[in-house]
């Protein structure tokens, strides 16, 4: 996946917590921002070259994806490819969640419950539309997974390692979570020592300036690098990452009425 061959990505995350957008912090403070669907529209309209959209709260109270919210992220007409993530518990549920207008899938808890069903999920969609969460910090030099519902950090599953080796999955969200939120946080030694090799990584937590995108865009692993919570302090965050990024191996910027020529 040589970075001079292949264009790589920006994507913009909406985290929405009972149905309302939030700024999240270390998965622990949750500040409004208010409706999910609006956010999304404006990074549609800034150029992001994804949307990724996280219910964080779902699998946890066991209320399945918010098609609810899909329906309204349908009706202000975004165009920019839409990750879903959140409540997915069987493929049926993910069926239905690409089929109410996500592109691709992303899942976490049910890669911890049931391995298998996420291999059933990629069966039917593809691997190309499943992406895994993984909320990581660096241990005594390794990388352990963290689980958000018992609050514990643990080493990957047999299953899981197996469904990341083997192509079940086509890449992994690889969140630093203990920096979620901060500025310039994200842990550069979680791409260093990520225990599976060749499989595409998309840089996620306390990712806040372009300097900080431009290092992680080197690295051969990161076929993307996702923000959230920074793209909520200025308009047209996206665009200005672009064009401070012209020299990087992002996709071409094109945002709403303007070519921007990167």
């Amino acid at each position: 996946m040589g970075s001079a061959v292949l264009k790589k990505r920006l994507i913009g995350v909406v985290t929405v917590k009972a149905g309302w957008a939030v700024q999240s912090i270390g998965y622990k403070r949750y500040l409004p921002l208010g409706k999910p669907e609006y956010l999304a529209e404006n990074l549609d309209r800034w150029g992001a070259d994804e949307i990724l959209v996280m219910s964080i709260d779902r699998s946890v109270r066991r209320l399945g994806p918010d098609l609810e919210l899909l329906k309204r992220l349908g009706k202000v007409g975004i165009r920019t490819p839409l990750i879903v993530a959140g409540g997915i518990s069987s493929k049926e549920e993910a069926i239905e969640v690409v089929h109410s207008g996500a592109d691709r899938i992303c899942i976490d808890a049910l890669l911890r419950d049931s391995p298998e069903e996420v291999h059933a999920i990629a069966e039917c969609l593809g691997s190309q539309a499943v992406i895994a969460s993984l909320p990581v910090a660096v241990v005594a030099g390794g990388v352990k997974w963290f689980d958000y519902r018992s609050k514990a950090l643990r080493e990957f599953a047999v299953e899981v390692r197996v469904l990341l080796e083997n192509g079940v999955i086509s890449e992994v969200l690889l969140v630093d979570w203990r920096h979620e939120g901060m500025f310039a946080g994200f842990d550069q030694g979680l791409i260093e020592h990520f225990p599976i090799p060749n499989i595409p990584l998309i840089a996620f937590g306390g990712v806040s300036h372009h300097e900080q995108i431009k290092q992680l865009l080197t690295k051969e692993a990161v076929s993307a690098v996702a923000v959230g919570n920074f793209l909520s302090y200025q308009e047209h965050a996206i665009q200005n990452f672009k064009t401070q990024l012209q020299e990087s191996p992002l996709r071409r910027a094109v945002f709403e009425g303007i070519d921007a020529g990167v």
